[in-house]
């Protein structure tokens, strides 16, 4: 071989090397670019399926990290999730699953019966006080009748049942006595697996290469970096700095419309704002005080003040839910009057004002609507206070009913039975108001037993009167919710309830 041949022999290999390097140091961003940028106010309270409240930690776990039984598509239909199938006896008193085939949590352990029942045991035991306890409580005994087969006996008939497996995740069997081991390094069976969490940084998901649908997920994975300033998520998102900003208020929904490069999907909301009375405690043990701070609410004008319009004035069930919902007209206390709260103050033979601390939930749509809320009561003969904690010390007061009464958001499902069950019946596993009232025992009772959708119909309108105004919550909105994103993302469907369980269809173009 000549010199000269050797020279360009040389340089083409030298040309191969730099051209391999090229694509090598390519390679990293392409990876990179499939990890979708999300950006989001607050860092979870914690990422434990069975112990979270907080919409900043369901957002994150719910269908991305972890799945149950069913789910919830995005036109609110019970579908089949981690169950391929199921079949219920005539008596409605047995229900019978098999498991997908090939399921496997993130650590690469197989999803097998036994770990469906340790998940439902986890919930009911009182150790672990699961806020999702009360959605079981027809469950007699879970058996794993081979290890892809459960079979459920129920003490009842449950006509929500099926929708209120999709919010038991399937954990790992492990955890079934640990109350901690989850909520800090969650670990299920979803389309992305937990990687890092830096408190007040981000929260970081890696692709579930093991995935039991191998179509999913189309992202190699979700970054949500927590940014509290919505000034700062905004400029970030048009600059596309972060691909996404989920399940945002209507503030800052109007800030991004029309703005080069975003888009926004919306949908009505299932949860609902209220200010939630404790009814262990003076004034609100009375409930002429309860349907005084009803009457002091103009709901129409929270929407508008604090909503930007974007929602409507709403009672115990989202108008979304259009079978089931009553008109709030047939609620006397939606027809705002200060004087006649101020007559029902009277009657109610207390001191006015009324001195009450009203717990913020600290969101900015929620702290919007609280100063809006407080100048009403303080119109009407209240006097009113607010204290804004951060987020965990809120979640702790809340469920510790360490509270005069608060303002915020609950969430809302396709079944009035997981509105209200929970929430409203004596002993209910998030009935931080400390109600009971015999009649909505009752009502609910019977809803839940009632396999006829016009017995249940008739039952849940009069629980819905008989909320609406003296009970304790004063259901005040339900808004739309919103999804911006850049125009690049595809595949995301925006999901009334807030999941993100479309991310695993979710896609970025380059």
């Amino acid at each position: 071989m000549s010199k000269t041949s050797g020279k360009a022999a040389f340089g083409t290999s030298a040309l191969a090397a730099a051209l391999l390097a090229s694509v090598m140091a390519l390679s990293p961003a392409t990876a990179r670019a499939q990890v979708l940028e999300a950006a989001v106010d607050a860092s979870p309270a914690g990422l434990d399926p069975h112990l979270i409240t907080a919409f900043t930690s369901f957002q994150i776990v719910n269908g991305t990290i972890y799945e149950g039984l069913t789910t919830i598509d995005k036109d609110l239909r019970i579908v089949p999730g981690l169950a391929q199938g199921w079949t219920i006896a005539p008596d409605g008193k047995t229900y019978t699953f098999k498991l997908v085939p090939g399921a496997t949590f993130h650590d690469g352990s197989p999803v097998e019966a036994a770990d469906v029942v340790a998940s439902i045991n986890r919930v009911l035991s009182k150790d672990i006080a699961s806020p999702l306890a009360s959605r079981l409580a027809a469950v007699d005994k879970a058996t794993a009748t081979d290890a892809s087969t459960v079979t459920i006996a129920m003490k009842e008939a449950s006509a929500p049942f099926l929708t209120a497996l999709a919010s038991i995740a399937i954990v790992p069997r492990v955890f079934e006595t640990n109350k901690d081991g989850l909520q800090r390094q969650p670990v299920g069976t979803g389309p992305f697996r937990f990687k890092e969490w830096q408190p007040n940084g981000f929260i970081e998901l890696s692709k579930h290469a093991g995935y039991w649908n191998k179509a999913q997920p189309k992202l190699d994975g979700i970054k949500f970096n927590i940014i509290p300033e919505s000034a700062t998520r905004q400029v970030g998102l048009s600059s596309g700095q972060y691909a996404m900003l989920p399940n945002i208020d209507a503030a800052t929904a109007l800030q991004l419309r029309g703005r080069p490069g975003v888009k926004l999907a919306e949908t009505m909301e299932l949860a609902y704002t209220l200010v939630g009375m404790n009814t262990s405690k003076a004034p609100f043990d009375n409930p002429k005080v309860r349907e005084a701070l009803n009457y002091a609410l103009n709901r129409g004008e929270i929407v508008q003040a604090a909503l930007f319009g974007a929602g409507v004035p709403g009672g115990p069930l989202s108008p979304a839910l259009k079978d089931w919902a009553v008109n709030t007209s047939s609620f006397p206390c939606f027809t705002p009057s200060a004087a006649k709260a101020q007559d029902l103050l009277k009657e109610a033979g207390v001191t006015t004002p009324v001195a009450v601390t009203l717990l913020v939930l600290p969101r900015q749509d929620i702290r919007d609507i609280a100063q809006v809320v407080q100048a009403q009561l303080n119109k009407a003969g209240f006097k009113a206070e607010l204290r804004i904690p951060e987020l965990g010390q809120f979640v702790q007061d809340w469920r510790n009913s360490n509270f005069d009464a608060f303002v915020s958001t609950n969430a809302g499902s396709v079944d009035p039975d997981d509105y209200f069950f929970r929430t409203f019946r004596t002993g209910g596993s998030t009935n931080v108001f400390k109600y009971s009232n015999p009649a909505v025992d009752a009502l609910l009772d019977s809803a839940r037993v009632d396999l006829n959708q016009a017995g249940r119909k008739a039952a849940y309108d009069r629980v819905q009167s008989l909320l609406a105004c003296d009970g304790p919550a004063a259901f005040m909105t339900y808004g739309q919710l919103f999804t911006a994103s850049r125009q690049n993302v595809n595949g995301f469907d925006i999901i009334a309830n807030r999941s993100l369980m479309s991310l695993a269809n979710t896609t970025l173009a380059r």
